[in-house]
């Protein structure tokens, strides 16, 4: 049976006590309608064109994983940021994992996603902000929709400040067999609010996981939202992140995407303005090898004016590794005094890796500063020969010089210890000891 078949098939089982009458039940079945409808995306669509996921549709995924898989701190601790002080959220196979988690907190609202649907006290906010910024007609995200269960519910009140980052991390056992997980987060951030989140998903185990996540990000006026996801996944992990954010007037939202490994990763990080002088902060690295793909679609949508907006992204590819980045910026008629930047730098270390980069400009409005540019190309043997020439052997001149390539996104990275472990990822993937260990 195809996968898409299987879910299909699956869906009446997510339904069993449902109350049919609810808004979020009829919100499951148009969204499943809608995935039944389109089915999984193919190269044959311009968004798709870089990116096939053929090869991971031909597993057999367990779609309900049975019993609860225990794991200990030690066995998962190095996957945490365990040197700072923050609230976590563990998964452990799409399920809640309370003695990993610390979500001890007060002055604010963090939840489950199921305990938040089934809560009174919640349902004005979920009919207000779940499923409202989403693409609707995106048959990846309707699947998460539709299989909705499980992930992460946080709403700051107004003016609150979080003083600590909140951690999501999500961990696949295996369990002997292939996984398909679909992750849902809602985050409401109200006006005057600031808050950090870190994400991870980790694969524990050699077999094959699928991970489809869905994330809404709701900034009101003046709020602010720092946003890290770490993607250093093992070869037989894939995820297909779909990330919403809607701003509101003086709101500041950053998104800082690090993909380091895994077989598959797709990030599809879509920005949506809502009034003025807003500023939103797309920036990346990607450090891969072997066969792995990462695929960066982005989009931010400049419907107001006096906003900016800032896009930066970095690659370095090896072996048969391939990149992707198609970054969209659109400037409305009404957009005017908007300042736009996009630029996709990218170095390619053997003859085999490839990049497809396709940075766009959509003005409709007439007085902006809009930028995109990209670069593909290798390493400078002038400046290589001056480190030598220094007496650093080649394989720390590659790494010091790559690493300088990658550094000007760390420098807005506004958590030390975050910071800190990238420059760990970073040091391990290039294969050189620049003082930095780590996972």
């Amino acid at each position: 049976m195809e996968l898409k078949d299987k879910l299909v098939s699956s869906f009446p089982a997510i339904g069993d006590g449902a109350d049919t009458r609810s808004t979020l039940h009829r919100i499951r079945i148009e969204a499943m309608k809608q995935f039944e409808y389109k089915g999984f995306p193919s190269k044959k669509e311009e968004e798709w064109k870089y990116t096939s996921l053929n090869a991971l549709l031909k597993s057999d995924y367990s779609l309900f994983p049975e019993g609860k898989n225990k794991l200990d701190l030690e066995d998962v601790k190095r996957y945490f940021i365990h040197d700072i002080d923050s609230y976590r959220l563990t998964f452990v196979d799409g399920r809640y994992d309370e003695e990993l988690s610390d979500m001890a907190h007060e002055g604010f609202d963090i939840s489950l996603m199921s305990t938040a649907i089934e809560n009174p006290e919640y349902r004005e906010v979920i009919e207000r902000y779940f499923n409202k910024t989403v693409n609707a007609k995106d048959s990846l995200t309707s699947l998460n929709t539709a299989f909705l269960k499980e992930g992460v519910f946080v709403r700051i009140p107004k003016g609150k400040l979080i003083g600590k980052p909140i951690q999501i991390l999500h961990f696949s056992t295996g369990n002997g067999e292939a996984l398909m997980l679909q992750p849902r987060n809602l985050i409401v951030v109200s006006e005057n609010a600031q808050v950090q989140f870190i994400e991870r998903h980790q694969s524990l185990s050699d077999h094959e996981v699928l991970t489809n996540s869905v994330t809404e990000i709701f900034a009101e006026k003046r709020a602010v939202v720092d946003y890290y996801k770490i993607q250093n996944d093992k070869l037989k992990a894939s995820l297909i992140d779909n990330t919403y954010i809607s701003q509101e007037g003086e709101s500041n939202v950053s998104v800082h995407t690090f993909s380091f490994g895994g077989k598959l990763t797709r990030n599809n990080l879509n920005f949506y303005h809502r009034g003025e002088r807003i500023e939103s902060t797309l920036k990346g690295v990607t450090i891969l090898g072997e066969k792995q793909h990462v695929d960066h679609h982005t989009l931010v949508n400049h419907a107001f004016p006096n906003c900016e907006s800032h896009q930066d992204y970095k690659g370095i590819y090896a072996d048969r590794s391939t990149g992707v980045f198609n970054g969209k910026v659109i400037v409305e008629r009404e957009a005017q005094k908007t300042n736009a930047f996009q630029q996709n730098n990218n170095i390619l270390l053997d003859d085999r890796a490839t990049v497809n980069t396709k940075p766009q400009l959509e003005i409709f409005a007439d007085d902006v500063k809009c930028s995109h540019g990209c670069t593909i190309g290798q390493l400078d043997d002038e400046a290589l020969f001056y480190l030598r020439s220094r007496g650093i052997p080649t394989k720390e001149a590659k790494a010091l010089m790559m690493y300088a390539f990658a550094n000007n996104v760390l420098e807005s990275v506004r958590i030390p210890e975050v910071k800190v472990r990238i420059n760990k990822l970073i040091a391990k993937k290039l294969g050189v000891d620049m003082g930095f260990d780590g996972e």
